[in-house]
């Protein structure tokens, strides 16, 4: 089934539990932006020129490409039962998952991936995929990690950077979109003693320094509250570090957005160390967000 040109909900598929619960998650979020879904297998097989097809001495349906039809056959009925509205439809490409997702963004609303695949090394928290389609995708990228939940706030991660302007907007539309309580969370961190001997700040200095920061949460919220009025806001301040602050309140959360940067990263970086320690550690699913991503 075809919507015709308008862009979708893309999910890859690649047979683990976790990219289960991504198609179920994708199939959810296709819904209520009113949009079809797209299920993606990447099919590297041809390029490491080994045989796809049945085996000479086997049954016809057997071999890789075979197995890769039945992966998305069985993805496509996940979507059906968890949305039988939402129209469908399943591609092959060739190609390693992070190239493939990536190509495929250009027609997407959003790729949503599940953090670990089927190759992932068992020390590792989050698969490859994960981290390099969220560093390069131009569009939002949904990493569904964590618990699942139906209610909950969506939180919102704000460093009140110009670049994180899409972030906000997105973080807005989310909310919208699930009828949720949005909480909005600026971290900041001040002059403190790390040592014996060290000059503690001025109490006033402290007072002084959180106002400011207030200020921050509350000019980068200011447009964005006007243009979706049903949403309801509630705006936190804390002294701490945002990627611990963060993980703390993703626990009850039904979701977290933060940009792909941050105000102190290095260029170099296409993702920033708080969203990467989201996809890492996060307790609910969290959609990271380009500098240039639209609502």
């Amino acid at each position: 089934m075809s919507l015709g040109g308008g862009k979708r909900v893309v999910v890859g598929v690649d047979g683990s539990d976790e990219a289960v619960v991504a198609v179920r998650a994708a199939t959810q979020d296709a819904a209520r932006r009113g949009c079809g879904l797209k299920l993606v297998h990447a099919f590297v097989w041809p390029e490491l020129r080994i045989a796809v097809g049945p085996p000479q001495s086997g049954p016809p349906n057997a071999g890789l490409r075979n197995e890769a039809e039945r992966l998305l056959a069985d993805a496509a009925k996940v979507a059906s039962h968890t949305d039988p509205s939402v129209p469908v439809t399943a591609e092959i490409l060739t190609g390693a998952a992070p190239r493939v997702l990536l190509h495929v963004a250009q027609e997407a609303e959003v790729i949503v991936i599940g953090t670990r695949g089927l190759g992932g090394f068992t020390g590792l928290l989050v698969g490859s995929t994960a981290v390099q389609v969220a560093a390069h995708s131009p569009v939002p990228v949904l990493a569904v990690r964590g618990d699942v939940r139906e209610q909950g706030s969506v939180v919102l991660g704000v460093n009140g950077a110009p670049e994180s302007k899409g972030a906000v907007a997105v973080g807005f539309s989310e909310a919208e979109r699930r009828d949720a309580e949005l909480l909005a969370v600026h971290a900041w961190t001040g002059p403190v003693s790390t040592a014996p001997g060290d000059v503690q700040p001025l109490v006033d200095d402290v007072d002084r320094i959180e106002g400011e920061e207030t200020r921050v949460l509350s000019e980068a919220l200011s447009g964005y509250q006007t243009s979706h009025p049903d949403v309801t806001v509630v705006q936190r301040v804390v002294r701490r570090r945002a990627a611990p602050a963060l993980i703390e309140l993703s626990q009850t959360a039904r979701l977290l957005v933060v940009g792909s940067r941050g105000r102190g990263g290095f260029k170099g970086l296409l993702l920033g160390s708080v969203s990467q320690q989201m996809l890492h550690h996060a307790g609910c699913p969290v959609l990271i967000v380009p500098r240039r991503a639209a609502a």
